[in-house]
Protein backbone atom coordinates (compact mmCIF):
# COMPACT_ATOMS: atom_id res chain seq x y z
CA UNK A 1 0.00 0.00 0.00
CA UNK A 2 2.69 2.38 1.13
CA UNK A 3 4.86 1.23 -2.31
CA UNK A 4 2.07 2.01 -4.81
CA UNK A 5 1.29 5.15 -3.05
CA UNK A 6 5.17 6.30 -2.73
CA UNK A 7 5.52 5.42 -6.69
CA UNK A 8 1.86 7.52 -7.35
CA UNK A 9 3.62 10.44 -5.78
CA UNK A 10 6.59 9.46 -7.72
CA UNK A 11 4.41 9.19 -11.31
CA UNK A 12 3.27 13.18 -10.46
CA UNK A 13 6.82 14.12 -11.39
CA UNK A 14 7.43 12.19 -14.96
CA UNK A 15 7.71 13.56 -18.27
CA UNK A 16 8.63 16.94 -17.88
CA UNK A 17 11.37 18.36 -19.78
CA UNK A 18 15.19 19.38 -18.97
CA UNK A 19 13.98 23.07 -19.35
CA UNK A 20 10.84 22.63 -17.21
CA UNK A 21 13.37 21.40 -14.78
CA UNK A 22 15.95 23.94 -14.76
CA UNK A 23 13.01 26.34 -14.59
CA UNK A 24 11.89 24.86 -11.45
CA UNK A 25 15.26 24.47 -9.89
CA UNK A 26 15.97 28.18 -10.13
CA UNK A 27 12.74 29.04 -8.34
CA UNK A 28 13.19 27.35 -5.74
CA UNK A 29 16.66 28.98 -5.40
CA UNK A 30 14.67 32.29 -5.79
CA UNK A 31 11.92 31.57 -3.53
CA UNK A 32 14.35 29.81 -0.58
CA UNK A 33 16.46 33.35 -1.08
CA UNK A 34 13.22 35.50 -0.46
CA UNK A 35 13.18 36.53 2.95
CA UNK A 36 12.52 39.89 3.11
CA UNK A 37 8.51 39.51 1.69
CA UNK A 38 7.55 37.38 5.13
CA UNK A 39 8.75 39.97 7.27
CA UNK A 40 8.57 43.40 5.54
CA UNK A 41 5.90 44.72 7.95
CA UNK A 42 8.15 43.66 10.87
CA UNK A 43 10.93 45.34 9.33
CA UNK A 44 9.08 48.51 8.52
CA UNK A 45 7.05 48.11 11.98
CA UNK A 46 9.79 47.30 14.18
CA UNK A 47 13.24 48.49 12.96
CA UNK A 48 12.25 51.54 11.23
CA UNK A 49 9.40 52.18 13.44
CA UNK A 50 6.43 53.36 10.70
CA UNK A 51 3.31 53.60 11.96
CA UNK A 52 0.47 50.92 11.18
CA UNK A 53 -0.81 53.65 8.63
CA UNK A 54 2.53 54.23 7.08
CA UNK A 55 3.22 50.59 6.56
CA UNK A 56 -0.11 50.12 5.18
CA UNK A 57 1.28 52.65 2.57
CA UNK A 58 4.25 50.98 1.79
CA UNK A 59 2.62 47.76 1.12
CA UNK A 60 0.41 49.70 -0.58
CA UNK A 61 3.35 50.76 -2.96
CA UNK A 62 4.42 47.06 -3.32
CA UNK A 63 1.32 46.17 -4.60
CA UNK A 64 0.65 49.20 -7.38
CA UNK A 65 4.32 48.01 -8.38
CA UNK A 66 3.63 44.44 -8.69
CA UNK A 67 0.18 45.09 -10.98
CA UNK A 68 2.05 47.51 -12.93
CA UNK A 69 5.19 44.90 -13.51
CA UNK A 70 2.88 42.13 -13.93
CA UNK A 71 0.82 44.16 -16.77
CA UNK A 72 4.29 45.02 -18.42
CA UNK A 73 5.69 41.41 -18.03
CA UNK A 74 2.75 40.08 -20.00
CA UNK A 75 2.76 43.30 -22.75
CA UNK A 76 6.69 42.95 -23.52
CA UNK A 77 6.98 38.84 -23.30
CA UNK A 78 4.82 39.28 -26.45
CA UNK A 79 6.84 41.92 -28.07
CA UNK A 80 10.31 40.63 -27.46
CA UNK A 81 10.00 37.31 -25.69
CA UNK A 82 9.61 35.74 -22.30
CA UNK A 83 13.64 34.86 -22.26
CA UNK A 84 15.28 38.69 -22.22
CA UNK A 85 12.50 39.50 -19.64
CA UNK A 86 12.98 36.78 -17.47
CA UNK A 87 17.07 37.52 -17.38
CA UNK A 88 16.50 41.16 -16.85
CA UNK A 89 13.99 41.02 -13.94
CA UNK A 90 15.55 38.67 -12.27
CA UNK A 91 19.33 40.22 -12.48
CA UNK A 92 17.95 44.12 -11.74
CA UNK A 93 15.60 42.92 -9.32
CA UNK A 94 19.36 41.68 -7.59
CA UNK A 95 20.56 44.99 -7.86
CA UNK A 96 17.50 46.74 -6.31
CA UNK A 97 17.27 44.63 -3.17
CA UNK A 98 21.43 45.52 -2.40
CA UNK A 99 20.09 49.19 -2.84
CA UNK A 100 16.99 48.93 -0.77
CA UNK A 101 18.25 48.35 2.55
CA UNK A 102 19.76 52.06 2.42
CA UNK A 103 16.53 53.44 1.94
CA UNK A 104 15.24 54.16 5.55
CA UNK A 105 12.68 57.48 4.86
CA UNK A 106 8.51 56.59 4.21
CA UNK A 107 8.75 58.25 0.80
CA UNK A 108 11.65 56.51 0.08
CA UNK A 109 10.57 53.18 0.65
CA UNK A 110 7.29 53.86 -1.05
CA UNK A 111 8.75 54.66 -4.46
CA UNK A 112 11.97 52.26 -3.45
CA UNK A 113 9.12 49.52 -3.09
CA UNK A 114 7.25 50.26 -5.68
CA UNK A 115 10.43 50.16 -8.32
CA UNK A 116 11.30 47.09 -7.07
CA UNK A 117 8.02 45.19 -7.87
CA UNK A 118 7.70 47.01 -11.34
CA UNK A 119 11.00 44.94 -12.47
CA UNK A 120 10.39 41.75 -10.27
CA UNK A 121 7.02 40.99 -11.15
CA UNK A 122 8.02 41.45 -14.80
CA UNK A 123 9.32 37.86 -14.07
CA UNK A 124 5.60 36.46 -13.08
CA UNK A 125 3.66 36.40 -16.59
CA UNK A 126 7.30 35.93 -18.96
CA UNK A 127 7.51 32.50 -16.65
CA UNK A 128 3.74 31.62 -17.75
CA UNK A 129 4.67 32.05 -21.04
CA UNK A 130 7.59 30.14 -21.14
CA UNK A 131 5.82 27.27 -19.06
CA UNK A 132 3.71 27.39 -22.46
CA UNK A 133 6.98 27.21 -24.42
CA UNK A 134 8.86 24.14 -22.50
CA UNK A 135 5.47 22.01 -21.52
CA UNK A 136 2.89 20.15 -23.58
CA UNK A 137 -0.49 21.47 -23.26
CA UNK A 138 -1.07 18.22 -21.10
CA UNK A 139 1.28 18.64 -18.78
CA UNK A 140 1.40 22.57 -18.35
CA UNK A 141 -1.18 22.23 -14.74
CA UNK A 142 1.29 19.79 -13.46
CA UNK A 143 4.07 22.02 -14.82
CA UNK A 144 2.97 24.76 -12.94
CA UNK A 145 2.19 22.68 -10.13
CA UNK A 146 5.63 21.60 -9.96
CA UNK A 147 6.93 25.33 -10.14
CA UNK A 148 4.53 26.16 -7.24
CA UNK A 149 5.97 23.35 -5.37
CA UNK A 150 9.69 25.09 -5.83
CA UNK A 151 8.04 28.25 -5.01
CA UNK A 152 7.13 26.83 -1.53
CA UNK A 153 10.01 24.51 -1.29
CA UNK A 154 11.97 27.54 -1.28
CA UNK A 155 9.21 29.25 1.32
CA UNK A 156 9.88 26.38 3.48
CA UNK A 157 13.64 27.02 4.06
CA UNK A 158 13.16 30.49 3.58
CA UNK A 159 11.17 32.22 6.34
CA UNK A 160 13.34 29.52 9.26
CA UNK A 161 16.35 31.10 7.95
CA UNK A 162 15.36 34.20 7.63
CA UNK A 163 14.46 34.53 11.06
CA UNK A 164 17.69 33.05 12.04
CA UNK A 165 19.80 35.87 9.91
CA UNK A 166 17.69 38.44 11.46
CA UNK A 167 18.42 37.31 15.18
CA UNK A 168 21.94 37.04 14.61
CA UNK A 169 22.94 39.88 11.67
CA UNK A 170 19.90 41.81 11.70
CA UNK A 171 17.65 42.97 8.81
CA UNK A 172 19.99 43.92 6.06
CA UNK A 173 21.07 40.45 5.98
CA UNK A 174 17.89 39.70 4.27
CA UNK A 175 18.71 42.52 1.45
CA UNK A 176 22.01 41.10 0.68
CA UNK A 177 20.88 37.08 0.44
CA UNK A 178 17.73 37.87 -1.27
CA UNK A 179 19.48 39.83 -4.07
CA UNK A 180 22.52 37.75 -4.40
CA UNK A 181 20.25 34.55 -4.69
CA UNK A 182 18.30 36.69 -7.53
CA UNK A 183 21.05 37.16 -9.65
CA UNK A 184 22.33 33.11 -9.11
CA UNK A 185 19.22 32.01 -9.68
CA UNK A 186 18.85 33.62 -13.32
CA UNK A 187 22.73 32.55 -14.27
CA UNK A 188 21.88 29.12 -13.66
CA UNK A 189 18.90 29.71 -15.98
CA UNK A 190 21.00 32.02 -19.01
CA UNK A 191 24.10 29.62 -18.62
CA UNK A 192 21.66 25.78 -19.18
CA UNK A 193 18.51 27.47 -20.95
CA UNK A 194 19.19 29.07 -24.85
CA UNK A 195 16.25 31.40 -25.77
CA UNK A 196 14.00 29.46 -27.94
CA UNK A 197 12.89 31.19 -30.60
CA UNK A 198 10.12 28.77 -31.63
CA UNK A 199 8.31 26.32 -29.78
CA UNK A 200 6.41 23.38 -31.51
CA UNK A 201 3.79 24.37 -28.16
CA UNK A 202 3.55 27.99 -28.96
CA UNK A 203 2.98 28.59 -32.23
CA UNK A 204 1.83 31.96 -32.62
CA UNK A 205 2.22 31.89 -36.45
CA UNK A 206 -0.42 29.45 -36.27
CA UNK A 207 -2.33 29.91 -33.30
CA UNK A 208 -5.34 28.05 -33.94
CA UNK A 209 -8.48 28.75 -32.42
CA UNK A 210 -9.23 32.65 -33.48
CA UNK A 211 -10.29 34.64 -30.74
CA UNK A 212 -14.17 35.55 -30.96
CA UNK A 213 -14.89 37.55 -27.49
CA UNK A 214 -13.28 40.09 -25.49
CA UNK A 215 -12.11 38.85 -22.25
CA UNK A 216 -13.68 41.85 -20.50
CA UNK A 217 -17.15 39.99 -22.37
CA UNK A 218 -16.63 36.99 -20.12
CA UNK A 219 -18.66 37.30 -17.23
CA UNK A 220 -17.41 34.08 -15.20
CA UNK A 221 -14.50 34.93 -15.84
CA UNK A 222 -14.51 38.10 -13.91
CA UNK A 223 -16.63 36.92 -11.36
CA UNK A 224 -13.87 34.03 -10.65
CA UNK A 225 -11.38 36.61 -10.63
CA UNK A 226 -13.36 38.31 -7.65
CA UNK A 227 -13.10 35.42 -5.98
CA UNK A 228 -9.39 35.01 -6.65
CA UNK A 229 -9.16 38.54 -5.32
CA UNK A 230 -10.39 37.56 -2.33
CA UNK A 231 -8.04 34.42 -1.68
CA UNK A 232 -5.14 36.39 -2.35
CA UNK A 233 -6.37 38.87 0.52
CA UNK A 234 -6.61 36.13 2.85
CA UNK A 235 -3.53 34.89 1.90
CA UNK A 236 -1.49 37.97 2.01
CA UNK A 237 -2.41 38.55 6.08
CA UNK A 238 0.07 35.97 6.16
CA UNK A 239 2.90 38.04 4.91
CA UNK A 240 1.02 41.94 6.25
CA UNK A 241 -0.63 41.78 9.15
CA UNK A 242 0.00 38.21 10.80
CA UNK A 243 3.66 38.49 11.50
CA UNK A 244 3.53 41.69 13.33
CA UNK A 245 0.22 39.77 15.49
CA UNK A 246 2.44 37.03 16.06
CA UNK A 247 4.97 39.01 18.10
CA UNK A 248 2.26 41.84 20.02
CA UNK A 249 0.02 39.63 20.55
CA UNK A 250 2.32 36.13 21.48
CA UNK A 251 5.53 37.59 22.06
CA UNK A 252 6.87 35.16 19.28
CA UNK A 253 10.55 35.45 17.93
CA UNK A 254 11.28 36.08 13.99
CA UNK A 255 12.41 32.26 13.98
CA UNK A 256 9.51 30.31 15.57
CA UNK A 257 7.01 33.05 12.82
CA UNK A 258 9.83 31.44 10.13
CA UNK A 259 9.25 27.80 11.84
CA UNK A 260 5.00 28.27 11.33
CA UNK A 261 5.43 29.75 7.52
CA UNK A 262 7.85 26.54 7.39
CA UNK A 263 5.12 23.85 8.41
CA UNK A 264 3.09 25.68 5.15
CA UNK A 265 5.82 25.04 2.91
CA UNK A 266 6.26 21.34 4.21
CA UNK A 267 2.72 20.83 4.03
CA UNK A 268 2.42 22.14 0.31
CA UNK A 269 5.58 20.28 -0.76
CA UNK A 270 4.42 16.36 0.22
CA UNK A 271 0.56 17.28 -0.34
CA UNK A 272 0.03 19.64 -3.15
CA UNK A 273 1.18 17.78 -6.05
CA UNK A 274 -0.68 14.37 -5.25
CA UNK A 275 -4.07 16.47 -4.72
CA UNK A 276 -3.61 18.23 -7.97
CA UNK A 277 -3.04 14.85 -9.72
CA UNK A 278 -6.30 12.78 -7.86
CA UNK A 279 -8.61 16.34 -8.30
CA UNK A 280 -7.34 15.49 -12.85
CA UNK A 281 -7.50 12.12 -12.81
CA UNK A 282 -11.35 12.07 -11.36
CA UNK A 283 -11.79 15.18 -13.03
CA UNK A 284 -13.31 17.27 -10.77
CA UNK A 285 -15.21 20.40 -11.07
CA UNK A 286 -11.86 22.83 -10.43
CA UNK A 287 -14.43 25.88 -9.82
CA UNK A 288 -16.02 24.14 -6.77
CA UNK A 289 -12.61 23.00 -5.09
CA UNK A 290 -10.63 26.72 -5.25
CA UNK A 291 -14.21 27.55 -3.69
CA UNK A 292 -13.60 24.81 -1.03
CA UNK A 293 -10.46 25.86 -0.30
CA UNK A 294 -11.32 30.53 -0.19
CA UNK A 295 -14.07 28.47 2.33
CA UNK A 296 -11.00 26.95 4.60
CA UNK A 297 -9.09 30.45 4.11
CA UNK A 298 -11.66 31.90 5.76
CA UNK A 299 -12.25 29.55 8.45
CA UNK A 300 -8.56 30.23 9.14
CA UNK A 301 -8.86 33.76 9.92
CA UNK A 302 -11.90 33.27 11.98
CA UNK A 303 -10.19 31.02 14.35
CA UNK A 304 -7.52 33.95 14.64
CA UNK A 305 -10.46 35.43 17.13
CA UNK A 306 -9.57 33.15 19.80
CA UNK A 307 -6.25 35.20 20.96
CA UNK A 308 -5.58 33.26 24.39
CA UNK A 309 -4.13 29.81 23.29
CA UNK A 310 -0.61 29.94 20.88
CA UNK A 311 -1.73 26.94 19.80
CA UNK A 312 -4.27 28.28 17.27
CA UNK A 313 -1.49 30.02 15.38
CA UNK A 314 -0.74 26.48 14.12
CA UNK A 315 -4.40 25.06 13.55
CA UNK A 316 -5.41 28.16 11.69
CA UNK A 317 -1.89 27.93 9.57
CA UNK A 318 -3.33 24.11 8.69
CA UNK A 319 -6.65 25.79 7.23
CA UNK A 320 -4.83 28.40 5.56
CA UNK A 321 -2.27 25.90 3.47
CA UNK A 322 -5.13 23.36 3.06
CA UNK A 323 -7.28 26.67 1.64
CA UNK A 324 -3.75 27.57 -0.79
CA UNK A 325 -3.65 24.21 -1.86
CA UNK A 326 -6.94 23.85 -3.19
CA UNK A 327 -7.08 27.44 -4.24
CA UNK A 328 -4.09 28.62 -6.02
CA UNK A 329 -3.47 25.46 -8.64
CA UNK A 330 -6.57 25.17 -9.89
CA UNK A 331 -7.64 29.01 -9.92
CA UNK A 332 -4.40 29.50 -12.47
CA UNK A 333 -6.23 26.34 -14.64
CA UNK A 334 -9.18 27.40 -14.58
CA UNK A 335 -7.82 31.36 -15.95
CA UNK A 336 -5.77 29.11 -18.79
CA UNK A 337 -8.79 26.90 -19.69
CA UNK A 338 -11.35 30.65 -19.82
CA UNK A 339 -8.86 31.39 -22.60
CA UNK A 340 -9.30 30.26 -26.85
CA UNK A 341 -6.17 28.51 -27.86
CA UNK A 342 -3.01 31.16 -28.43
CA UNK A 343 -4.70 33.69 -26.10
CA UNK A 344 -3.44 32.21 -23.00
CA UNK A 345 -1.19 35.30 -22.31
CA UNK A 346 -4.14 37.75 -22.15
CA UNK A 347 -6.41 36.10 -19.62
CA UNK A 348 -2.96 34.96 -17.30
CA UNK A 349 -1.72 38.85 -17.33
CA UNK A 350 -5.01 39.85 -15.82
CA UNK A 351 -5.26 36.85 -13.64
CA UNK A 352 -1.60 37.41 -12.44
CA UNK A 353 -2.45 41.33 -11.97
CA UNK A 354 -5.67 40.11 -9.75
CA UNK A 355 -3.51 38.47 -6.95
CA UNK A 356 -1.42 41.91 -7.05
CA UNK A 357 -4.58 43.63 -6.50
CA UNK A 358 -5.14 41.60 -3.58
CA UNK A 359 -1.47 42.34 -2.25
CA UNK A 360 -2.55 46.43 -2.32
CA UNK A 361 -6.28 45.44 -0.58
CA UNK A 362 -4.69 43.21 2.28
CA UNK A 363 -2.28 45.58 3.37
CA UNK A 364 -4.16 48.87 3.12
CA UNK A 365 -7.05 47.02 5.19
CA UNK A 366 -5.78 45.00 7.12
CA UNK A 367 -3.64 48.23 8.68
CA UNK A 368 -6.44 49.99 8.31
CA UNK A 369 -8.38 47.88 10.79
CA UNK A 370 -5.94 47.33 13.41
CA UNK A 371 -5.30 51.18 13.40
CA UNK A 372 -8.53 52.33 13.71
CA UNK A 373 -9.96 49.11 15.66
CA UNK A 374 -7.74 46.09 16.64
CA UNK A 375 -6.79 42.82 15.41
CA UNK A 376 -9.92 41.40 16.46
CA UNK A 377 -12.06 43.03 14.01
CA UNK A 378 -9.30 42.90 10.92
CA UNK A 379 -10.35 38.49 11.62
CA UNK A 380 -13.65 39.50 11.39
CA UNK A 381 -14.06 41.68 8.41
CA UNK A 382 -11.18 39.03 6.52
CA UNK A 383 -13.23 35.96 7.76
CA UNK A 384 -16.54 37.92 6.04
CA UNK A 385 -14.81 38.11 3.20
CA UNK A 386 -13.75 34.47 2.35
CA UNK A 387 -17.46 33.85 2.96
CA UNK A 388 -18.24 36.21 -0.06
CA UNK A 389 -15.93 34.80 -2.25
CA UNK A 390 -17.42 31.07 -1.54
CA UNK A 391 -21.18 33.06 -2.73
CA UNK A 392 -18.97 34.09 -5.81
CA UNK A 393 -17.59 30.40 -6.37
CA UNK A 394 -21.30 28.68 -6.08
CA UNK A 395 -22.19 31.84 -8.66
CA UNK A 396 -19.02 31.24 -11.23
CA UNK A 397 -20.16 27.25 -11.40
CA UNK A 398 -23.83 28.54 -12.11
CA UNK A 399 -23.06 30.35 -14.79
CA UNK A 400 -20.46 27.38 -16.28
CA UNK A 401 -23.58 24.92 -16.29
CA UNK A 402 -25.41 26.99 -18.06
CA UNK A 403 -22.76 27.96 -20.35
CA UNK A 404 -22.00 23.79 -21.05
CA UNK A 405 -26.06 23.71 -21.20
CA UNK A 406 -26.08 26.00 -23.78
CA UNK A 407 -23.38 24.56 -26.01
CA UNK A 408 -24.25 20.71 -25.59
Amino acid sequence: MLKTAFYRYINNFRGFSREIWILTFITFINRAGTMVLPFLSKYLKEDLHFTFDEVGWIMVSFGIGSMAGSWLGGKLSDKIGFYRIMVFSLFTSGILFFALQYITSFIGLCLGMMILMVVADMFRPAMFVSLAAYAKPEKRTRALTLVRLAINLGFATGPAMGGLIIMNIGYKGLFWVDGATCILAISIFWLLVKEKKKSAYLDKQNPGEVLTHSVFKDKPFWIFLIMCLITGVLFFQLFTTIPIYHSQQFNLTEFQTGLLLTLNGVLIFFLEMPIVGYVERKKMNKVKIVTFGCLAMSVSLFLMLINTWAGILVIMMLFMTFGEMFSFPFSNSFAISRAPKGHEGRYMAIFTMSFSLAHIVSARLGMSMISKYNYQTNWLVMGTLGLIGVACGYWVMNLVKKENLKNS
